[in-house]
């Protein structure tokens, strides 16, 4: 198998389990048990209803089908930069998302010391890292000429 390969079916995998995860806590099947979303004085900064939760996991399947599409793995009838751009933008939100917004998520956060903050620390802001590194090599390997056959002289 490829790299390319490799590259799109884990990072389409990953994106497909986070899919199933957020349609589990939309229909109630487990709880999160307080660690999926960041806290402030031991309350949610937020409470995501069903249909949030919902809309979560269509965009997380969505970035599965780009990695999959920009990996050459499955037909999509779009112009090749379609999943190009779409594999750029999302490897830019991965990473932007391990950044953080310098308050309570990513790796410059500075609320700490909730069940969230050292999650985010030892495994979302990095799975987000990888994810999005590994999102931005494929839209990079895909272009230059292992899709398609060699890219035409300048």
């Amino acid at each position: 198998m490829s790299p390319r390969t490799v590259a799109g079916v884990a990072l389409a995998t990953v994106f497909g389990l986070l899919a199933l995860l957020h349609v589990a806590w939309a229909f109630g099947w487990f709880s999160t048990g307080g660690g999926a979303i960041p806290e402030l004085q031991g309350k949610p900064v937020f409470v995501p209803g069903r249909v949030a939760t919902l809309a979560v996991a269509v965009a997380l399947l969505a970035a599965a089908t780009v990695a999959l599409a920009q990996a050459g793995l499955i037909l999509t009838g779009w112009p090749r930069w379609i999943p190009r751009l779409g594999a750029i933008g999302l490897g830019c939100i991965m990473v932007l998302r391990a950044i953080g917004d310098f308050r309570l998520i990513g790796f410059f956060k500075s609320v700490r010391g909730t069940q969230f903050a050292t999650l985010d620390s030892w495994a979302y802001s990095p799975l987000c890292l990888a994810l999005g590194v590994t999102a931005l090599w494929l839209a990079y390997e895909a272009s230059s000429g292992s899709v398609g056959g060699p890219r035409a002289a300048p």
